[in-house]
């Protein structure tokens, strides 16, 4: 409709309109009665405007009111979402606290002392999330166990870097040396990949997860002891070289760029070792988590997680989680055919 007001029946186009030649209704006698009824419709209006205020008062509060579009917030319920690491201590995990906390959630970070715990919180319900590991061990872990557990976000891949105190060039550690490496199977495997690539090592056949008893000793420079992965940086003064895992690097105060030798995660086949945020299968959709994956991403979150790597790794953008789903699922299956 227009803003012209037309009174109804009428035109608009006033023949007569103001005249003062036009009817007047005779005015009426005031009697009590009228008193009466005027005072009764005052009441009422009184008593229906008393029950609309007690009614908006009960009501739940508007979105509006709830922070919804107002620029201030999330209008979400307040949720708490717990996520397990190995890294706690890094500055990024604190940034990704406060930013949560602006859209209505308390992120409780809790760190793990190794490789092996934190999976089987999530599974137990004791964490919500974890993000410590590489898609590689993640199928190892379902393969293993028969747990669901699920990517629903990448992150990072980073280098596995061989380091020493002993010498400074891979060329230089002689016939016979040692080089510890981690004793977790996904880990352990591309720890014997490095090595391999870096000319110490031989290994046999093709599998999909070689191990020390795959190595063939005659024609291979150096040997091989496996540790814990927490171990693998304190082994740096016992060992000629040490296959250490970026977070441990970090825990060291070593330099992950003065590794003597390490692969490509720029590589096509370093798909594997892509990091992910990972969720039980049956949350994988939950909002709240989605939301905290979402978050990771954000660039006050990955400067950091770059700058604490040195600029050694490599930020995974542009993979859907149904997208590592499928790369995990055909790893498991590469798994099951090697056993």
């Amino acid at each position: 409709m227009s803003g012209t007001n037309i009174p109804a029946g009428g035109t608009g186009a006033g023949t007569g309109a103001g005249s003062n030649n036009a009817p007047q209704l005779p005015q009426r006698k005031k009697s009590k009665t009228g008193w009466i009824v005027g005072g009764a419709v005052g009441l009422i209006a009184v008593i229906v405007a008393v029950v609309l205020v007690i009614v908006n008062l009960q009501a739940p509060a508007s979105t509006e009111a709830n922070g919804a579009g107002s620029g201030s917030g999330s209008s979400s319920a307040p949720t708490t979402v717990s996520i397990g690491v190995t890294d706690s201590s890094q500055d990024y995990w604190a940034t990704l606290t406060k930013l949560a906390a602006k859209e209505n959630i308390t992120l409780e970070v809790t760190n793990f002392s190794d490789y092996q715990q934190p999976n089987p919180a999530l599974v137990q319900k004791q964490t919500d999330l974890n993000s410590f590991q590489h898609l590689r061990f993640l199928a190892q872990n379902n393969v293993e166990t028969g747990d669901d557990l699920v990517p629903i976000a990448s992150t990072v891949i980073v280098p596995l870097g061989l380091y020493s105190k002993k010498w400074t060039d891979v060329k230089d550690i002689p016939e016979g040396g040692q080089i510890a490496i981690p004793n977790d199977p996904s880990n352990q495997a591309r720890g014997l990949f490095v090595l391999e690539k870096a000319g110490l090592i031989t290994l046999t056949g093709d599998k999909a997860t070689p191990t020390p008893a795959d190595i063939d000793a005659a024609k291979s420079k150096v040997t091989v002891v496996t540790v814990d992965a927490a171990q693998t940086a304190l082994s740096l003064d016992s060992v000629d070289g040490s296959i250490i895992n970026n977070n441990y690097v970090a825990d060291a105060g070593l330099d992950p760029n003065k590794a003597i030798f390490k692969d490509d995660p720029k590589d096509p086949g370093a798909t594997p070792y892509i990091n992910v945020i990972v969720a039980r299968g049956a949350d994988a959709d939950n909002p709240a988590y989605l939301k905290v994956a979402e978050l990771w991403h954000d660039k006050s979150v990955t400067d950091q997680v770059l700058a604490a790597s040195k600029g050694s790794a490599v930020l995974v953008e542009g993979w859907t989680p149904e997208e590592l789903r499928a790369e995990l699922k055909k790893i498991e299956e590469q798994l099951k055919a090697s056993e």
